[in-house]
């Protein structure tokens, strides 16, 4: 029987909740320790962690890495055109057909994170020549 809130009733209920709350804050008090000797262990070893880095990205260095990321992408668009074309002479019209060929060819998606979407062919459709 699952428990609930109406089992809470007189001493026995009261007794069992005083419980359930004292191994709450046993285990909260672990995770505080545990995680105290996992910093200290890290700082020890001179791991940096979080925190400020020392450096504050420039426009040009932020102009760099879209660049880098527009040409990734635009170089992945160009590989999947062969593909994408393919998958269209065989009647795929809608993003969503498209999308589900692609999935079902096994083609990883960008980030190989996942199945593909209609947004995501749109996406690799417009970085195309027309």
């Amino acid at each position: 029987m699952p428990w609930c809130a109406s089992q809470i009733e007189g001493a026995t209920g009261r007794f069992l909740l005083q419980q359930m709350v004292a191994v709450a804050e046993l285990e909260a008090g672990m995770i505080s320790r545990r995680t105290k000797d996992a910093l200290a262990a890290a700082k020890r070893r001179k791991v940096k962690l979080g925190g400020w880095r020392g450096t504050i990205p420039t426009a040009r260095t932020r102009a760099k890495a879209v660049a880098a990321i527009e040409a990734r992408a635009a170089a992945r668009a160009a590989d999947l055109a062969p593909t994408i074309a393919s998958i269209q002479a065989a009647g795929a019209t809608s993003l969503r057909a498209i999308a589900a060929a692609l999935n079902e060819q096994g083609i990883p998606t960008a980030r190989d994170a996942g199945v593909w979407s209609a947004t995501q062919v749109a996406r690799v459709l417009e970085r195309l020549p027309q």
